[in-house]
């Protein structure tokens, strides 16, 4: 975490666990605010990534599995880099100042999508950058999150995905069950004075409290421990904008379009509650109660739910989560009870 705005939100009262902000004194009341106040979290798990040039929109357009032609300076869109063998190298949120491309996602699966686009820049006129440290990253939400955005920066973007470029910021609303909003600050100052802005009437929380958030909305996010692992329709992408089918070959495509068009698909991502107060990670295993201890299913990501145990997404086989037989760990382990998600299964 760059040095200054680590100083400033220490004085803030935040606290730190191996440089990662975990929360501001009070993890519990925190969760309990985040669902239904007015919250601001710093997301320093997340890292930017740059794509520049002439040719970086038609590079990105062969490489992601959404249409970056739909992608304009006002919109931001989830999208998947993929493996030829249609696995989710790394998921992305991307927008664009101007004609620079940002590719938003987390910090630790990061390097091994920025080194895989570097390989297949070629002779095109594409520049691709860590630029983490250009940005400092602020996300906002609840009820009220719209109007605290306006009075720290004059406007707020009204719809989902739509980005708005002000003065040193951008800002994006994101999917929630309360409006929530990424702010992307090109200055420490900018960054203090709209964390100042909004810590009048709202309470500052970390990130383990936002990705809460972010599993509570459904939406994914794949880790350095779930690289791979996944095929985009089995993380839902088809469910929440990140998969256009209308788009030309990207690597994967193939396999991607096979599963959606002849109904292949035999995992999902599913919303549910663990009781277990111990950690559970990305990539941790799911199995049957009533199995031969094989691996069905693992946590895409969870986190502590304020009424207890952890809020969790997963892929599990289908037939497993329709029998309700699902248990963390080992087939005697604490149950996965599902919740509903905030969007339906295709019928």
């Amino acid at each position: 975490m760059k040095t200054g705005w680590k100083s400033f939100l220490t004085d803030a009262g935040a606290e730190f666990q191996a440089e990662n902000l975990v929360h501001f004194g009070n993890p519990v009341r925190e969760r309990e605010v985040a669902l239904s106040g007015l919250v601001f979290a710093d997301l320093d798990y997340l890292g930017v990534i740059a794509v520049y040039g002439s040719d970086a929109g038609d590079f990105l357009q062969a490489q992601l599995s959404n249409d970056i032609k739909d992608c304009d300076v006002n919109g931001s869109q989830l999208s998947a880099y993929c493996t030829p063998k249609g696995r989710i190298l790394g998921l992305m949120r991307l927008f664009r100042q101007d004609d620079t491309f940002y590719l938003r996602l987390p910090a630790d699966s990061l390097e091994v999508v920025l080194q895989r686009l570097r390989m297949f820049v070629l002779r095109a006129d594409v520049m691709v950058e860590d630029v983490s440290e250009n940005f400092y990253c602020i996300g906002i939400s609840g009820s009220d999150a719209a109007e605290a955005i306006r009075n720290a920066a004059g406007q707020a973007p009204a719809e989902d995905n739509q980005v708005l470029h002000l003065d040193r910021i951008s800002v994006i609303k994101v999917p929630g069950i309360q409006p929530r909003y990424e702010v992307y600050a090109s200055s420490l100052k900018a960054a203090q004075a709209f964390w100042e802005s909004l810590n009048v009437h709202g309470a500052p929380i970390g990130s383990p409290t936002w990705r809460l958030l972010e599993i509570q909305a459904g939406i994914p996010n794949i880790f350095a421990a779930t690289t791979e692992l996944f095929v985009p329709q089995m993380v839902n992408l088809q469910l929440v904008d990140g998969l256009s089918f209308k788009k030309g070959c990207y690597p994967g495509q193939e396999i991607v379009a096979r599963m959606q068009y002849l109904g292949t698909l035999k995992r999902r991502m599913y919303l549910g509650r663990i009781e277990q107060d111990e950690t559970i990670s990305p990539g941790d295993e799911l199995f049957q109660a009533s199995g031969d201890e094989q691996v069905i299913g693992r946590i895409v990501d969870a986190q502590s739910h304020p009424d207890g145990g952890q809020l969790a997404l997963a892929v599990l086989q289908i037939k497993s989560a329709d029998a309700a037989d699902v248990h963390l760990g080992n087939s005697n382990g604490p149950p996965f009870k599902q919740q509903p998600l905030p969007y339906a299964f295709e019928s």
